[in-house]
Parts: C-alpha cells; sequence; structure tokens
C-alpha cells in the first residue's frame, strides 16, 4: 500500500473519530430533552426490560427536578459538551498533517484506556446501573479501534517517509563524495 492510500485511510479512521466527538458533544446540550425521548421510547417495554426503563425514568426526573430547582447544574453537561467539540476540533491537527500530529491520535488512545477505569470505579461509587456502565465502557470500545488502525497507518507512513529520506540522503552524499578533508 502505498503512503497516499495510507494517509487517506487514516484520515478516514480520525473522520469517524471527529464526527463521534462532534456528536457526543452536541448531543450533551439538549440532555433533558433527549432523555424525554428515550424514555417514551422505552416506556412500551417496561414489561420486558423493566430495569432499564426505570433507570431511564430516574434519570429522567433527576435531570427535570435538579435542572427546575438548580439550573446552573446544566452548565456541568454544557462543559461537558464543549469538551466534546474542542477535542474534535484538536483532531483537525492529524487531519492535517497525521505523522506531524501522531501525539494526538496517542492521546486519544490513552483516554480511551482511561475510560474503562472512570467507568468501572466511579460508576458504582455514583450508582450507575452495570447495563449503563457497559454503555460508558462502550465508548472507549467505538473510539479506540479507529485511532489505533489511524495510528498504525501513520507509524508505516513515518517509517515510508524516513526510508525515502534516507535513501534520497544517501544518493545525494554518493554523488558529491564523502564530506570532510
Amino acid at each position: 500500500m502505498d503512503v497516499d492510500e495510507r494517509l487517506r485511510r487514516t484520515r478516514g479512521w480520525l473522520w469517524v473519530v471527529v464526527v463521534g466527538l462532534f456528536l457526543s458533544g452536541v448531543t450533551a446540550f439538549p440532555l433533558e430533552i433527549e432523555v424525554r425521548w428515550l424514555l417514551r421510547a422505552a416506556e412500551p417495554l417496561a414489561d420486558e426490560v423493566p430495569a432499564l426503563v426505570g433507570w431511564v425514568e430516574r434519570v429522567h426526573v433527576g435531570l427535570v427536578e435538579t435542572g427546575d430547582r438548580y439550573p446552573f447544574m446544566r452548565y456541568g453537561t454544557d462543559w461537558l459538551a464543549f469538551a466534546h467539540l474542542v477535542l474534535a476540533v484538536a483532531f483537525w491537527g492529524p487531519l492535517r498533517d497525521p505523522v506531524r500530529n501522531v501525539w494526538v491520535v496517542q492521546v486519544g488512545m490513552i483516554a480511551c484506556a482511561g475510560i474503562v477505569p472512570l467507568a468501572l470505579i466511579c460508576g458504582p461509587v455514583r450508582e450507575i446501573p452495570w447495563f449503563w456502565t457497559v454503555v460508558d465502557l462502550s465508548f472507549a470500545v467505538g473510539a479506540f479501534p479507529p485511532l489505533w488502525f489511524a495510528y498504525r497507518h501513520i507509524r508505516v507512513v513515518e517509517a515510508q517517509q524516513a526510508w525515502q529520506t534516507d535513501v534520497a540522503g544517501s544518493s545525494t552524499s554518493e554523488a558529491f563524495g564523502p564530506a570532510g578533508p
């Protein structure tokens, strides 16, 4: 596979991550509305999955009551949304120059790995049901593979570019002879 094809694939994988971050960011703003829609969609399943429907209802009540009594608490999810959007923008660097900005991809993979202990430790502490912790873990499972595939392509491109530079450098030195007196 040539460098151009690897760069095309790298950018494709990175766009998957950028779109995911963007969508998770913009959907964090209207949480109360979204959870209300989710509850309406889930209510017909109350007999089949009562724990799930009960949890969604509890979350909806919590969002409504907290928002009514303490509207400033919504500001926390506004910052969560903003952080996702900023992270999506951060991937503009690797989209433009993947080799030079590979560190952003590495940070993304580290963040994905960090989701696992955060969800497994803080979920139970915050009384998050296990099935919802699995949903949170799915963000790591969903984002890590495209980052890993992009990373692998970037490293191959980097090696190919280094090899081409070495070949070009050795051709030049051979043509002009050894340096020095």
